[in-house]
C-alpha cells in the first residue's frame, strides 16, 4: 500500500473581503477580522465558486497587495478552475495563516505581528472598517498521521497563530508539547492547554538560531509514535531540522518544518571606488560560479554531511573521512570558509558548519547543487555551440537526450516525479472536464502521472488506471501512485490517455513518437504540460532557458503542441487552463 498523502487539496479561489474590525490580541499581535459574500459560495463571471474551507490548523492564504497601491492590477486571472497568476509589476504577495474561521458569522480572523516593517504588516497597520482585501487559497491542507501519542509545536511568534488554532480546534487529541519564542514577554498569549500538555516560552531575538537550537534540544522527548511540527524565521529552523533528522532519525513523515518568514541580510557596504557618479545607476554585478561549484563539489564529497555528523573534525581527519588526500582537500576548505560552509574558528574546536553549510543540510536546498536541476545548469556550458547547431544543451553536453537520460536513472526520475506532486493542486480544470462521463479506462503517462491518479480520486473519478512507462520509471510510480495495486503496470487500449509532463523532458521528435504511440491506444488524449512561465515564481524569465536546455526546445506554447499534435496523426480539441502557466490540451485522433 502507498502511504498516507501528506496534504488534502482545495479548489483555487480569488476572494474578495473587507475589513470588520480590529483590535491588539497582545501588544506585539494586532487581529484583523474579514467579512464579505466571497467567503461563502458565490457567482462570478456566471461561473459558482465554493464557500471558503481552511480546515487546517496551519492552512495558509496568499494575501494580494500592491507595491504601488493598485491593487486590481495586481489580482490573477480567475479561471473556471484554478489561478493565472499574470505578469504584475508592481504585485506583493504574502501568506498568512488563519487564526479563526467563522462560517456561521462569515469571519475570517488573521493576526500580524506589531513592529514588522513587511508590506502585509504595514497594511494591518493602517487596516479600518471597510478597507478590502483580496485574498487566494488555501490551496491545501496538511493530513497528521491518524495515530500519534504526542506532538511538539514549535515557532516563533509568526506560529502563534498556527499553534493557537491547533489548540482550540485540536485535529489530534493527543498532549501537546508548545514551545514558542518572543521577543518580549509580552507577546505571550493565553492558549487553551489541557491535562498533559505543556508550554515553553522562551525570550529570543527574532530568528535566533542558537535560542531555537537549544530550546527545542531542552524539550522532553516522550515515549511512542510522535510528531514535531515548527514554523520560523527559514534560517533559525536549519539546525533545528538536523537536530530532529540527523540526530533524533525522525521519519520524514514525523516531521513538518516551514519557514515562515526570511530575514534580510544587511547589504555590505559599497566600496568608495565602486561609487558611480551622482545620480547614476550602478549595474550588478554578473554573479561568478565558482561559490555553486564550490559548494556542489562540498556535497558530492561529503564534506557537508560528515562535519555535519561529526562536529569538531580536525582538516585531516576530514579529509580521511570522506576519502579525499589532505592537499586536495586544502585547496576546498579555505573557500568553504570564506562562502560560510564549512568553518574553523581557529580556538582548537575544529570544523564546524556556518550558516551556508547550514542551509545545504535541508533536501530542497541541495538539489539546487546535485540534483537533476543542478545536471541541466552544467549543460549551460554547451549553450552557445547548442544554439548554433539547433540542438538541446544537455544532449551536447551528455551525447544522449534527457528523456533517454531519465528513463534509465530511476533516481533522477525520481526527482521528476517529486516536482510534479505541486500538479495535483492544478488539475481540478482537468477532472472536472466533462471529457470523463463515460470514461472506463484511462492510460497515464509520464512524472506527473501520480498527481493525475492522485487528482482523479480526489474528484470521485474511478477510471480503471494503466500505466504506460518504461520499466524502470513505472517502478518509481509505484511508490507515489495511491492505491498502486487497483493500477495496471502496462500499456494498452483505454478510452482515454493523459501524458503528464511527458514532453517536457522529451525532443519535438521524441514527443512526436510518444503521441503516435498513444494514438495506437487510443483515440482521446490529453497533455498536462507548462506552455508559459508561472509569473508568481521569481525565476519566471529563466523557464524558456530550463525548458531549451533539456529539450532543444523553448516552452511550448499552443501552437507548438498543436504542430506536435499534427505531425503524430492528431488535432487540437481544445485547451483547458489550469494555472501557473499549465494547460491541458485535449487532442483528437485526425
Amino acid at each position: 500500500m502507498a502511504a498516507q498523502r501528506a496534504y488534502t487539496t482545495h479548489p483555487l479561489v480569488l476572494r474578495r473581503v473587507t475589513v470588520r474590525r480590529v483590535h491588539e490580541v497582545t501588544p506585539r499581535m494586532r487581529r484583523v477580522v474579514l467579512g464579505g459574500a466571497d467567503l461563502a459560495a458565490f457567482t462570478r463571471d456566471g461561473i459558482d465558486r465554493p464557500a471558503f474551507a481552511a480546515p487546517g490548523f496551519d492552512d495558509h492564504v496568499k494575501l494580494i497587495l500592491a507595491s504601488d497601491g493598485d491593487v486590481r492590477a495586481a489580482l490573477p486571472a480567475q479561471l473556471p478552475h484554478g489561478i493565472e497568476w499574470t505578469p504584475a509589476e508592481h504585485r506583493v504577495t504574502r501568506d498568512y495563516t488563519p487564526r479563526r474561521v467563522d462560517p456561521d458569522a462569515g469571519e475570517l480572523h488573521l493576526d500580524f505581528v506589531v513592529h514588522g516593517d513587511g508590506p502585509a504588516e504595514a497594511w494591518s497597520a493602517s487596516a479600518r472598517e471597510g478597507d478590502e482585501l483580496w485574498f487566494v487559497g488555501p490551496k491545501s491542507s496538511l493530513r497528521l498521521p491518524e495515530r500519534l501519542d504526542w506532538i511538539h509545536l514549535v515557532g516563533d511568534e509568526t506560529a502563534l497563530p498556527a499553534i493557537g488554532r491547533f489548540l482550540d480546534e485540536r485535529p489530534l487529541d493527543a498532549p501537546a508539547h508548545v514551545l514558542v519564542t518572543v521577543s518580549h514577554d509580552e507577546a505571550r498569549q493565553e492558549l487553551a492547554l489541557r491535562d498533559g500538555d505543556t508550554v515553553t516560552w522562551v525570550v529570543a531575538e527574532p530568528g535566533d538560531a542558537a535560542a531555537l537550537e537549544a530550546a527545542v534540544r531542552a524539550l522532553p522527548v516522550p515515549p511512542g509514535e510522535g510528531y514535531v511540527w515548527a514554523a520560523a524565521e527559514s534560517r533559525a529552523l536549519l539546525p533545528v531540522r538536523r537536530y530532529l533528522q540527523r540526530e533524533r532519525k525522525l521519519p520524514k513523515d514525523r516531521v513538518n518544518i516551514t519557514g515562515y518568514w526570511h530575514r534580510e541580510e544587511a547589504a555590505a557596504p559599497q566600496a568608495p571606488d565602486a561609487a558611480e557618479a551622482p545620480g547614476a545607476q550602478a549595474a550588478a554585478p554578473i554573479p561568478s560560479p565558482l561559490p555553486w561549484l564550490v559548494a556542489r563539489a562540498a556535497l558530492r564529497l561529503g564534506v557537508v554531511d560528515a562535519v555535519a555528523d561529526a562536529p569538531g573534525l580536525s582538516a585531516d581527519a576530514l579529509a580521511a573521512r570522506v576519502g579525499v588526500a589532505g592537499p586536495g582537500l586544502g585547496v576546498l576548505l579555505p573557500l568553504l570558509a570564506s562562502y560560510d560552509v564549512v568553518v574553523d574558528a581557529g580556538d582548537g574546536t575544529g570544523l564546524r558548519l556556518g550558516a551556508a553549510g547550514e542551509e545545504l543540510l535541508d533536501d530542497h536546498e541541495r538539489e539546487e547543487y546535485t540534483g537533476h536541476e543542478a545536471e541541466l545548469l552544467l549543460a549551460l556550458t554547451q549553450l552557445a555551440p547548442a544554439l548554433k547547431e539547433g540542438t538541446s544543451p544537455w544532449r551536447l553536453a551528455s551525447g544522449t537526450t534527457l528523456h533517454e537520460a531519465v528513463t534509465g536513472d530511476a533516481e533522477r526520475y525520481g526527482e521528476l516525479v517529486e516536482e510534479c506532486e505541486q500538479l495535483v493542486f492544478l488539475l481540478d480544470g482537468l477532472t472536472a472536464d466533462p471529457l470523463w462521463e463515460g470514461v472506463g479506462s484511462c492510460l497515464l503517462t509520464g512524472p506527473g502521472s501520480a498527481s493525475v491518479a492522485a487528482a482523479l480520486d480526489d474528484a470521485g473519478r474511478r477510471p480503471r488506471l494503466l500505466i504506460a512507462e518504461d520499466a524502470g520509471p513505472a517502478e518509481v510510480l509505484r511508490g507515489h501512485v495511491p492505491a498502486p495495486d487497483r493500477v495496471a503496470w502496462s500499456a494498452g487500449p483505454a478510452d482515454v490517455a493523459v501524458a503528464a509532463k511527458a514532453l517536457a523532458h522529451r525532443t519535438d521528435e521524441e514527443a512526436v513518437a510518444l503521441l503516435a504511440r498513444l494514438a495506437e491506444w487510443t483515440s482521446t488524449a490529453v497533455l498536462v504540460e507548462a506552455s508559459r512561465p508561472d509569473n508568481l515564481s521569481p525565476h519566471a524569465a529563466e523557464a524558456a532557458l530550463h525548458a531549451y536546455t533539456a529539450t532543444g526546445s523553448p516552452l511550448r506554447d499552443s501552437a507548438a503542441v498543436a504542430a506536435l499534435a499534427e505531425r503524430s496523426g492528431w488535432r487540437v480539441e481544445r485547451t483547458v487552463a489550469l494555472g501557473w502557466g499549465t494547460e491541458a490540451t485535449v487532442l483528437r485522433r485526425a
